[in-house]
Parts: structure tokens; C-alpha cells; sequence
């Protein structure tokens, strides 16, 4: 079983991916960066939008049937290693309970305004 997930992103479209996918029992979520809700700004601060990006994996996970307790993998990108302590903190705070394998790495992203990218990926327990 293959379930595509949808955002509503902008990008979805132009670029060609689902914000996430479910196969069988992982989730995988795309690259998610802090993209606000319509009529609103991109946060400030890197702590804000590492948990913006945090919301948004959430509500892709709880669509495909999963919750971010199951995460076992995430992948932080940010745009300056001065982000990675306010980065880190949020990823705690959001992921904290599921301690997943994760990685932080230093890059440039297609907005100049993100500072921060999260990819997850989540195992549902018991489905096979």
C-alpha cells in the first residue's frame, strides 16, 4: 500500500513530491521547511521555524496514520551552524520523546529567508 500525502504547499506542484509517503508501515516525510500559513510571515527565528517545520511534519504524520513518538529518523539542514543550539532545542521539544537517529547538517535552501529543513521518517508499530 502506497498513500501519498498532500500539504497544500506551493512547491508540491512546481517541484513534483508528496509531503509525505506511506509504505506499508514507515512514513516518510519530505524535506519540510517552515513555509507559514497563508497571509502570514516567515518566522524570525531559527527555535520558530524549526517548530513551524515541526507542525507541519505532525499534521503529514497524523494523516498517514502515525505520531511523531514514532519518528526514528530525522535530518536537520540549516543555513548556519549559529542556528544549531536553537535548532537542536526545538527538535528536543518536538521529537524529544521519540529520540530518534538524527542528523544536522550546514547547507543552503531555496528560500534565502529559511534557516532551517527537516526530513523525518516514522515506523507505526505493528503494521506491516
Amino acid at each position: 500500500m502506497i498513500q501519498r500525502i498532500r500539504s497544500g504547499s506551493p512547491y508540491e506542484a512546481t517541484i513534483g513530491f508528496s509531503r509525505a509517503i506511506r509504505a506499508g508501515d514507515r512514513v516518510l516525510v519530505s524535506g519540510t521547511a517552515p513555509v507559514p500559513p497563508p497571509g502570514e510571515e516567515v518566522a524570525e527565528s531559527a527555535g520558530a521555524q524549526m517548530r513551524r517545520c515541526g507542525e507541519i511534519i505532525a499534521a503529514a504524520l497524523e494523516e498517514a496514520g502515525a505520531e511523531l513518538s514514532w519518528v526514528v529518523r530525522t535530518r536537520m539542514f540549516i543555513t548556519d551552524v549559529a542556528y544549531a543550539e536553537a535548532v537542536g532545542a526545538a527538535h528536543a521539544e518536538i521529537f524529544g520523546q521519540a529520540q530518534p537517529a538524527a542528523t544536522m547538517v550546514v547547507a543552503s535552501l531555496l528560500d534565502p529567508a529559511w534557516k532551517v529543513e527537516v526530513e523525518a521518517e516514522a515506523i507505526i508499530p505493528g503494521e506491516q
